[in-house]
């Protein structure tokens, strides 16, 4: 046992936040992104029975984004003809506020497929069981 870590946090993910260095880029990925065939070649953390916005939480409590890049955390944007509404990222708003002194000002949106591309580079995917659709968060890793 430790004391301060989240219990949400699994010894995997605390060993792998831990591993991660400055500009190292995490997923923390919804039920429906496909958390395996991205993550080839990087580390994939199950969290099925937790919810995007919990773990975010969890993460940002332990892990400082990135102070030299504009928008650390990117979100996945809603498809062109895409009828979808994301109030979910309106909770990642009010997270990253808790957390980070420049506020949501921090979050940019990048189109699918281009957010597919970054995640095949992310040091890990943490595939959550999130119902929510378009869901999925990217973290840039800060210095302490």
């Amino acid at each position: 046992m430790l004391k301060g870590i989240p219990k949400i946090i699994p010894p995997q993910l605390l060993k792998v936040l831990a591993e991660m260095g400055h500009s190292d880029r995490i997923v923390i990925a919804d039920g429906n992104f496909p958390a395996e065939s991205m993550g080839k070649d990087c580390i994939v953390v199950r969290m099925d029975g937790h919810g995007v916005p919990e773990v975010l939480d969890a993460v940002l409590r332990l892990m400082p984004l990135d102070g030299y890049v504009e928008h650390p955390m990117s979100l996945m944007e809603v498809m062109p003809g895409d009828d979808v509404k994301t109030p979910i990222w309106d909770t990642y708003r009010d997270i990253v506020k808790k957390y980070e002194d420049r506020g949501d000002s921090v979050i940019r949106n990048v189109e699918r497929f281009a957010f597919y591309e970054e995640a095949k580079k992310a040091y890990a995917i943490v595939a959550t069981g999130e119902e929510a659709v378009y869901a999925n968060v990217m973290l840039q890793k800060g210095v302490i």
